[in-house]
Formats: C-alpha cells, structure tokens, sequence
C-alpha cells in the first residue's frame, strides 16, 4: 500500500477520535450541562446526521478543488468547531458544533475516500479502504479509550482541546501524504456531477447502502451508551469504560484488517460467516451484560464482527458507484452515518421506553437481524455477483 494511503489514516485517526469519543463522556456531560443522558446521547446523532448531509454536499462542492487545499481547509473547520465546543457551556451550542465538526468530517472523509482508491489498482479498494478505517479502529482503541480516561480525570472539556490538537500533525501528514495537484477529484474531463447523482438510482447500489447502514446503525446503538451499560449494567466503576472501549476499538482494528483481506474477493463470505456471529454476539450480550466477564470479552468479539461485516458492505458500496468517481466515497460515508445517526437515535427510544439500560444492545440486535434478513434475499448483491437486480441496471 503507498505511504500517503497511510497518512491519510492519520488524519482519519484524529477525526474519528472526535467521532467515536462521547461513547465514554455521555454522563459527564449530561450532567454538566443540565441534560438527560438520552438527550446527551443525541449528541452522537447530531454529528452523524451532519455526516449524511454533509458527505454529498462537500463532496459536491470539492470535486473541483485541489485535494491538498479541500483536505486542509476541512480539517481546519473541523478544529475550529472543537475549540468552540471546549468553550461552551450550552448545550445548544454544543450540539451545532458537533454538526459543523461533522460538516468538515464528512468532506474530508468523502474526498479522501475517493483519494485512497485511487491510489491503488482498480481490484484493492478493499485494502485500500481497510487501511483508511484503521485510523478509525485505531481511534477506538487509542483516542477514545484515552478520552474516556482523560474525561474523567480532568472533565469531558478536556477532551475536546485534545483532539483539537490532535489535527495538527494530520494537517502535516495531508501536506507530506497528498500531491498538491488536483488528482483526479479535479479532473474537468470527468463525469458531470448529474451522471453521478444519478448512480443513486441504481437498485445494486442501494441494497449495499440499505445494509451498510443497518450494520453500522446496530454497531452504534450499543457504543453510543456503552459507558453507561459499564457503570449501570455491569456495575463496574467509571474508569472500566475505558477498558472497555478499548477493547471495542482492538476489536474493530482486528476484524477491519482481516476482513480487508477478503473483501475485494469473497466479500460473500464475510458476510454469510460474520452476519449470524454478530447477530449471535449481540443476542449473547443482550443476555449477559451485567456479568463483567461476559461484557469485557464480548466488546472485542463485537467490536470485531462489526466493523468487518460493515467495512466488507462499505466496500461494496465502492465497487457499485464506480461509475461516479468523485461523489463514491461521498456515498460510503452517507451509509456508514445514516447508521451512526439512526443507532443510537433508536437506542434512546429503547432507554426512554422503559427498556432498561441493555435496551441498546436489543436495538443492535434488531438491526442486525433486519440486515441478515435482506441480505439473504438479495445474497448475490453482497457476493459481487449480477443477482435479482441484474434486469433493474438499465434504472
């Protein structure tokens, strides 16, 4: 894989900190700022709904950019937004941050996405789009647990100067990493932006989108409020979040890498294999979240299936919208956050409802079910295959 493949992976390392963080500074939060842990929870909602709208926006409007100047001018609003919300001692304002934070995110991620798959040969993205999610699982495992940490030794504010910071050495890694050319993003000999918003017509398309964003929706319902599944659930104390998050986070960096492996070519396998093991692992969770044994070994096992039965769908994603090579990872990056934003959005109904603190992991449970079962109806589609859609690509 090429070195700035990997330097992109920095920069994603520092915004999906910020994305993933409030896994462990719900409570802390909620409390300082005279909110329900529900509403606080919300705040994870907010930046993933800013994902969505945000990914075929800047997408949109960088295609013509120089990747270097759209990439750094992203990261910069990005930073700016957490000082802000380090700042502040309104929830409103917070929750506004997130979404301009999210803005930034998303056109990063979208051109970047883009960005990695070029950089290697037409039969990689797989690899290529594993190695980009490492930064991600590397946030898991690393930044989050570290926030978590950090939140509670000096206050959920804290964090938010961190990642702030955090962004400087992956502003210098887009310098070093990516050509200061406009790269194919720029192309005016491209495809028009209409021919490629119209790939979101294609039926193949949508189902992996549908299914992409079921799994990473179940993914996050439960790690939007694993924090307070730990300290209510299990019983354990605060600074076990940390612990556990961690483990999530070598989870994901584990089933990220391996099925990267497999993607590009038996992307049906990962599916067909890991669907009912995550399905199983949530059931399993569901059932036995209050033993801290079960709860710490089946974070990694989650955390694992998750991210490798996602990555595999997302990839797909890639493989379906090749015919619009500036707003693809745009798409991607919508179905990973229509999920990041409906999760746990579904997961505080289950709290609101009465469901009890595991409420969560039932809504995972739920979702990964809903995604099994079209995932059987529309199997050739998974695997790469022409399938039932096949008569709808002339749509």
């Amino acid at each position: 894989m090429p070195l700035p493949l990997y330097l992109l992976a920095v920069a994603v390392f520092a915004m999906g900190t910020s994305e993933f963080m409030l896994a462990g500074l719900v409570p802390d939060i909620a409390t300082d700022l005279g909110v329900s842990v529900a509403t606080a929870g919300l705040l994870t909602s907010a930046f993933a709904v800013g994902m969505i709208v945000g990914a075929p926006l800047m997408a949109a409007l960088a295609r013509t950019w120089p990747r270097r100047i759209s990439l750094l001018g992203f990261l910069g609003v990005f930073l700016a937004a957490h000082v802000v919300g380090a700042l502040t001692d309104s929830f409103p304002v917070l929750f506004v941050t997130r979404v301009v934070a999210a803005f930034a995110n998303a056109g990063f991620l979208a051109v970047g996405l883009t960005a990695a798959a070029d950089l290697v040969p037409a039969d990689r993205k797989g690899r290529a789009l594993s190695v980009l999610l490492a930064g991600t699982t590397v946030a898991t495992v690393v930044g989050v647990p570290g926030g978590a940490l950090l939140g509670a030794l000096h206050g959920w504010r804290a964090t938010f100067w961190a990642v702030a910071l955090l962004g400087l050495p992956a502003a210098l890694a887009v310098v070093r990493g990516i050509p200061a050319g406009p790269g194919r993003t720029g192309d005016p000999g491209g495809p028009f932006l209409r021919h490629e918003l119209t790939r979101l017509r294609r039926p193949r398309l949508v189902v992996v989108l549908l299914l992409g964003a079921l799994v990473n929706a179940a993914t996050f319902a439960t790690f939007a409020f694993l924090a307070p599944v730990v300290t209510d659930v299990a019983g354990l104390g605060p600074l076990w979040i940390s612990t556990v998050l961690a483990l999530f986070g070598l989870g994901c960096f584990a089933g990220v890498t391996v099925a990267g492996r497999f993607a590009d070519r038996h992307p049906g396998v990962v599916v067909a294999v890991g669907g009912p093991l995550l399905l199983g692992g949530w059931i399993t969770l569901g059932l036995t979240a209050d033993v801290p044994v079960a709860l710490l070994g089946l974070a990694f096992t989650q955390g694992a299936l998750s991210f490798a039965v996602g990555s595999t769908l997302i990839t797909r994603v890639l493989y379906e919208a090749t015919g619009a090579p500036t707003m693809a990872g745009s798409y991607a990056t919508a179905a990973l956050n229509v999920g990041a934003a409906a999760g746990p959005a579904i997961a505080a109904a289950t709290l609101t409802a009465g469901a009890g603190r595991s409420g969560p992991v039932w809504a995972s449970v739920a979702l990964v079910a809903l995604a099994l079962v079209l995932a059987l109806r529309f199997r050739r589609v998974v695997g790469g295959g022409t399938g039932e859609l096949h008569r709808d690509e002339a749509l």
